[in-house]
C-alpha cells in the first residue's frame, strides 16, 4: 500500500484518526484530513509500538493500528486455524503470561499454538478447563493472580538455557542472512560522481562475504535473496523463511540514511517493546554484534535498540537487524565501498555469532576472536575424518 501521509484525506484517514482517538492519542473529531495533530499522534503511536517513527502510515503501521483496536478482555481469544487471531489484546495476554513465567515465545500479537498451550497450562494450574482459550473465567483468574516468577527474567533464563544446552560449536548451525531490500526496492541510493551506490547491492555483497566465512566455519547458511531478484520480498516472508528453515540465528543487513550528511555510525536492533518485553537472546546477540563491529571497524557506536518490526517480531530465533553505517555520510560511504572494510564487518559478525553460543561465564573479550582459527578448526576436523 502507498503510505498515508500528512495532507491526505479520505475514509482511510478517518479510520486512522478513530483508532488514535480510542487510544487517547488524538481528540475526537469528524475531520478526514491527515493534519499536523494526526501526524504527531501517529509518531507517538509508532514510538510506543517500537516501529519506525516517520509519521506516515505504511503497511506495518497500518497493521499495528488495526491490532490496537482490541483491548484484552473485549473478546474471547482462541487458537484459530488457518488464520490465527491477532491484536493488541493478544500481545497484552502474551506479555502477562511471560511475566508469570509461561513460555509463549515472542509477544508477537499472534494467538498461535504456543500461546494456546501456555494458556492451557495456566488454566490447569488454577483449576480451570484447559482448553487453551482465553474467555471471561480465564481473564478473571489472570486478574486475581500476581506474578508467578520473582527475581529474574523467566524468558531470559529459558532462552539462555536452550543456548547453553546446544553447546558452543558453530558446526552444524543454521544461519539465515537477510540482505535488505532488493528487486524493485534498491533501498538507499546515493549518486557519487559517475557512480551510483545502492544499499541493496552493498548489503548483498556483505551477505555473500558473510555466507562464505560462516560456511568455512561449518555453518549451514541460507540467504533470503539473490543479487538481482525480480521483486522485493516482504519482511514477513523473510521471517517465515527463517522459521521454516529452523534457523539458529537470523541476521538482516542494511545501511542507513539521513538528510544530514553528518549522521554516521552503526546501530543494531532486536525485538522488544516499550514496556520491557524483549527477546533475551536477540538482545544479547545485538549487543555482541554491535560491540564487535565498533571494535573492529571504528564506526561510531549508535548502540542497540528494541523494535517491534515484523522482521524481528515474527522470527522465532535470535534475530537482529544491523544498520552498517550511513550511506548518505561521505565518511561512512568511503568505508562501505572498500571491500577490505566490508571484510572487517563480516569478521565482526562471525565473531559475534560464535560468542552467542558461548556460555556467559565463558565469554571472551570483544575483538579477541580470530575468525581464521574457526576455519582452521573445521579444516583440521575434516582432515582427521
Amino acid at each position: 500500500m502507498r503510505p498515508i501521509r500528512p495532507g491526505d484525506r479520505g475514509p482511510a484517514v478517518t479510520e486512522i484518526r478513530t483508532v488514535l482517538t480510542g487510544l487517547d492519542l488524538l481528540p475526537p473529531s469528524t475531520d478526514d484530513e491527515f493534519d499536523g495533530a494526526t501526524e504527531r499522534a501517529v509518531r507517538a503511536f509508532q514510538q510506543s509500538r517500537g516501529l519506525s517513527i516517520d509519521g506516515r502510515v505504511g503497511a506495518e503501521t497500518w497493521r499495528a493500528l488495526d491490532a490496537a483496536r482490541w483491548r484484552l478482555g473485549a473478546r474471547t481469544l482462541y487458537h484459530a486455524v488457518p488464520d490465527p487471531l491477532t491484536g493488541e489484546d493478544v500481545r497484552s495476554l502474551q506479555e502477562r503470561l511471560l511475566e508469570m513465567g509461561y513460555d509463549v515465545g515472542h509477544a508477537d500479537t499472534i494467538y498461535g499454538i504456543r500461546t494456546s498451550r501456555a494458556v492451557a497450562q495456566f488454566q490447569r494450574e488454577v483449576g480451570l478447563k484447559p482448553d487453551g482459550s482465553c474467555g471471561p473465567h480465564t481473564m478473571g483468574a489472570l486478574r486475581r493472580l500476581g506474578r508467578k516468577v520473582v527475581g529474574g527474567r523467566p524468558q531470559w533464563l529459558r532462552e539462555s538455557d536452550a543456548i547453553r544446552q546446544s553447546g558452543p560449536t558453530l558446526v552444524g548451525r543454521t544461519v539465515v542472512i537477510d540482505p535488505g531490500h532488493g528487486g524493485t526496492d534498491p533501498g538507499v541510493v546515493v549518486p557519487d560522481g559517475p557512480l551510483r551506490w545502492t544499499e541493496a547491492d552493498l548489503v548483498h555483497d556483505l551477505a555473500s562475504r558473510l555466507e562464505g566465512r560462516l560456511a568455512a566455519a561449518g555453518v549451514r547458511v541460507q540467504l533470503t535473496r539473490g543479487p538481482a531478484p525480480e521483486t522485493c520480498l516482504p519482511d514477513a516472508d523473510r521471517a517465515q523463511l527463517a522459521n521454516a528453515l529452523g534457523a539458529d540465528v537470523f541476521i538482516s543487513l542494511h545501511t542507513d540514511e539521513h538528510a544530514n550528511p553528518e549522521a554516521e555510525g552503526v546501530a543494531t536492533y532486536h525485538y522488544g517493546t516499550d514496556n520491557g518485553v524483549t527477546s533475551a537472546t536477540g538482545e544479547r546477540l545485538a549487543g555482541l554484534v554491535q560491540r564487535e563491529i565498533v571494535a573492529r571497524t571504528g564506526l561510531r557506536d549508535c548502540r542497540t535498540h528494541a523494535k517491534a518490526w515484523d522482521l524481528l517480531r515474527l522470527t522465532k530465533m535470535p534475530a537482529v537487524r544491523v544498520e552498517v553505517g550511513y550511506l548518505t555520510s561521505p565518511r561512512d560511504r568511503e568505508r562501505l565501498i572498500d571491500p577490505r572494510f566490508r571484510d572487517r564487518v563480516v569478521e565482526a559478525i562471525v565473531a559475534a555469532v560464535q560468542r552467542m553460543f558461548f556460555p556467559v561465564e565463558r565469554d571472551v573479550p570483544t575483538g579477541s576472536i580470530d575468525v581464521s582459527e574457526l576455519r582452521a578448526v573445521v579444516a583440521a576436523g575434516a582432515v582427521v575424518d
